[in-house]
């Protein structure tokens, strides 16, 4: 393999060309976001069944009691943030794809549980264990396709997690629609029942596909990381194209080595938190990065729409089928997730993240405006006693900011926090650095779950629409965030990326061009492919 490989003009290793195959293979993981959107958005009907809520309370009681429906809704996102931290050490010793696999194992015992729920008791262990289940899916679905993508379509292939995660919002409105009015216990057990399909899709379909190379290159078990590379890149196992592309991987693997070494399983977390944190290529840079933006990505506010439009329409005065209205913001979001696969590899992440910001904010500030000036903090009670706006189009123009804002969150900052942290991590810390993003990301959707209601509360802050100058303020954080801290990982492959990071600053990364391979640099040219790979086979197999 001369010169360490096939390179482009630029000094990149050329990629084997990009077959159907290959698309199916890579995407498929991505059916995984499904767990994600649709346990965000089942529990709200089951927790209104009346038939759920005689189950936990009683058959005199209307409604699940606060501490109750708080304990209920929220222990999953405490699962799925121990999940998440724990998958990424699994990760490392099983493999990408029997991490997912477990994960999804873990996650029908819990869906198994909630289903034969009697009480209390076993809806929350149910709840906790689906919880475990999903935090291994969510961290490691998106280390797994940015370790098997594609450089040039990594991105939109990675933004298809995005995708079902808003089919899994869609699908769980549909379903708590269809099923609210049954009057026996199908209506709960019908929409808890209906993850076990997704497990059971995800965990089998996972048997029939390769785990991933660099897994393979870390652990030192170099032919099988090339029969997998093969097998991803639909090629055949003595194709230049896979010989290239493991030559690149196996030299950033030893020089990724060289720096951050391998220590035992407390040295492995501490090396995520390493270097300076002015330093753009420090792993506690790359470690803040991944965790903030995670953040970043639910101070949004989207979530507030997606948990309590519901109550939050009701109170406009304004909307008498708020259902429909929930549909249609979620409609929003599905059909315009897909507009990212194309605009983050024709434009970047960078743009996206900071444009979609400021969509964003534009939106968010012009919905607490509307409301604070013409809109429905200003209503009335009628005869009837019911609260009525006093300006029915300034409500309608709200909606309309609404669902234009969901329309950037969708196509920018939903997929984009996901492919941002699947890139930048060195391949050494690459699974924990992405399970704690992931655990980030959980968490900050726990705290903002249980905050937000008593921002809006009338009988806590009741703030109305002028929540939204509060999300509008953080979203101005993120455009901030995003043009100072967030690089362009556009069209590189991940080693790329690691020399990026080192050789620019966030705001010069678009212009940075690879003039040469890790294979390259490492001498691995006739003869010397063999030395460095035996170095990594003898690394691997005492790590």
């Amino acid at each position: 393999m001369p010169g360490g490989g096939m390179t482009d003009s630029t000094g990149g290793a050329i990629e084997a060309p990009i077959t159907f195959k290959t698309y199916l293979m890579c995407a498929f993981a991505s059916f995984g976001g499904m767990f994600f959107g649709y346990d965000s958005g089942y529990i709200n009907g089951v927790t209104a069944s009346p038939v759920f809520i005689h189950l936990i309370e009683g058959p005199t009681v209307d409604a699940l009691s606060g501490p109750h429906s708080s304990l209920i809704v929220s222990i999953l996102s405490a699962g799925t943030f121990f999940g998440a931290l724990a998958a990424g050490d699994v990760a490392d010793t099983i493999g990408r794809k029997w991490t997912v696999i477990a994960g999804c194992a873990i996650y029908i015992v819990g869906v198994i549980l909630q289903v034969a729920t009697n009480g209390l008791g076993l809806i929350v262990a149910g709840r906790l264990i689906a919880g475990l289940g999903v935090g291994f899916e969510s961290a490691i679905v998106i280390l797994y396709m940015s370790e098997i993508c594609p450089k040039k379509v990594r991105g939109a292939l990675v933004a298809g997690y995005q995708f079902c995660i808003t089919i899994g919002l869609l699908l769980a409105s549909c379903v708590a629609y269809g099923t609210e009015n049954i009057a026996n216990d199908s209506s709960y057990r019908i929409p808890i029942g209906l993850q076990f399909i997704f497990g059971v899709v995800l965990g089998v379909g996972l048997f029939f596909l390769p785990d991933s190379p660099r897994f393979f290159v870390k652990r030192g078990r170099i032919e099988q990381a090339r029969k997998a590379l093969a097998a991803v890149r639909d090629q055949p196992l003595d194709s230049e194209y896979v010989e290239a592309e493991l030559a690149e991987i196996i030299a950033n693997e030893e020089y990724e080595r060289s720096l951050i070494p391998a220590t035992g399983w407390v040295g492995g977390w501490m090396n995520c938190f390493t270097g300076s944190v002015f330093k753009s290529n420090s792993n506690l840079r790359k470690t803040i990065l991944g965790t903030s933006l995670q953040m970043m990505q639910q101070w949004t506010g989207i979530n507030f729409i997606f948990y309590f439009s519901t109550p939050f329409l009701q109170s406009t005065g304004a909307i008498s089928n708020t259902f429909l209205i929930s549909l249609i913001f979620t409609l929003v979001n599905v059909c315009s997730t897909p507009i990212s696969f194309y605009t983050v590899e024709k434009f970047g992440r960078r743009p996206l993240l900071i444009w979609g910001a400021l969509g964003m904010l534009i939106c968010e500030y012009m919905v607490g405006i509307i409301g604070d000036t013409v809109g429905f903090n200003h209503t009335y009670t009628n005869a009837a006693g019911d609260s009525v706006a006093r300006n029915i189009p300034a409500v309608n123009a709200q909606i309309a900011f609404i669902c234009i804002y969901i329309f950037f969150f969708a196509s920018t900052w939903g997929p984009g926090a996901w492919i941002v942290i699947g890139e930048v991590f060195p391949l050494p810390i690459r699974s924990r650095g992405v399970a704690l993003s992931t655990a980030s990301n959980w968490l900050w959707n726990c705290i903002i779950a249980v905050i937000t209601p008593y921002m809006v509360a009338t009988d806590k802050g009741d703030l109305k629409s002028n929540v939204f100058f509060i999300w509008g303020g953080l979203c101005t954080a993120a455009f901030v965030y995003a043009y100072f801290l967030v690089p362009e990982t556009k069209g590189l492959s991940l080693e790329q990326v690691d020399k990026m990071m080192e050789e620019t600053s966030p705001r010069t990364s678009a212009k940075w061009r690879p003039t040469t391979t890790f294979a390259q640099d490492m001498g691995m040219k006739e003869g010397g492919m063999k030395e460095i790979t035996e170095d990594v086979e003898r690394k691997g197999s005492i790590f």
